[in-house]
């Protein structure tokens, strides 16, 4: 990998091949029942970033994988973290009226259709994951073994159980436990998934994929951290949403439970724990991945 090697190009790149594959495997626009199909695209493609996919795709990369073997399931992983972000802006959750800077699925369809473009997503994730034309060349153990990670991730031991945590603790006093529980869970459950993923479908060594892991929980926790910084300190044109909203609904954060500061500085721990399990690799194979660990603790946005 050249010296002049830089983030952006690399997240742009695959940005257009995840998005490519989105496009082809979800249902059409115009395939009935129309509505819930467009509420579906309207919120996969309403901008991001695709860290999670493209996290997917950089650890398959590092253990000298082919990104083609893995891009179904990271397609599959978009759809469930888009499905989550559905849900999670409805009135019966966070009540939010903005997301990556358009308004939220429920304004624009309405409740009753925001939940079930959800439960379309999350449901259209397995069907891809479920298909055999998709797993040429790799075996049904690897295969079952990636829909189970996945499958864990989402629901009540990873992602669905933190946010449920996450709102029991509103307006509570909390412990550093149950925050990091929380965090673990609602963001780096689904972060771990697509890092695990990746390793697997590349034919990563037990050594590789235990690294991987590692690195994956330390950067899943930081991204969480960080987004409870920017809630502070962004704007609602830097960040795309309502800020200021987890202050309003006294919900449970580092910078709450630490202050800001000892958070940023728990933040920078975390990302140099992500850079040393990465230590088993070489510096040309596993900079995309330091790289977005840099990016996901100093982001502005």
């Amino acid at each position: 990998m050249s010296d002049d090697w830089q983030l952006q190009p690399y997240l742009q790149e695959k940005m257009q091949l995840i998005d490519a594959a989105l496009d082809r495997y979800l249902p059409r626009p115009d395939r009935l029942p129309e509505v819930l199909h467009q509420a579906m695209r309207y919120s996969v493609f309403a901008g991001g970033k695709r860290i999670r996919p493209v996290l997917m795709l950089a650890a398959c990369e590092a253990v000298g994988g082919d990104i083609k073997t893995v891009l179904p399931a990271a397609c599959a992983l978009e759809m469930v973290h888009s499905y989550s972000l559905i849900h999670d802006d409805l009135p019966a959750m966070d009540d939010d009226d903005f997301r990556r800077g358009s308004p939220t699925n429920h304004k624009v369809y309405g409740e009753a259709t925001a939940i079930l473009a959800g439960d379309g997503l999350l449901t259209e994730a397995f069907i891809l994951l479920s298909n055999p034309d998709i797993w040429k060349g790799v075996s049904v153990d690897c295969s079952r073994e990636v829909i189970h990670i996945l499958a864990k991730g989402a629901g009540s031991r990873g992602m669905v159980g933190g946010q449920v945590v996450d709102m029991e603790a509103e307006q509570k006093p909390i412990d550093l436990p149950t925050l990091e529980f929380i965090h673990t869970h609602k963001t780096g459950a689904l972060i771990l998934a697509a890092v695990e993923i990746g390793a697997l479908l590349g034919g990563a060594s037990d050594k590789q994929r235990a690294a991987l892991c590692r690195y994956a929980e330390a950067a899943g926790l930081a991204f969480q951290i960080a987004d409870d910084i920017l809630d502070i300190v962004a704007d609602q044109s830097q960040l795309g949403k309502d800020v200021g909203s987890d202050q309003k609904r006294g919900k449970a954060t580092y910078p709450a439970l630490l202050g800001l500061s000892e958070a940023r500085c728990r933040a920078n721990e975390l990302k140099r724990i992500a850079f040393s399990s990465l230590d088993v690799f070489t510096d040309s194979a596993c900079r995309p991945l330091r790289e977005i660990a840099d990016y996901i603790v100093n982001r502005s946005c």
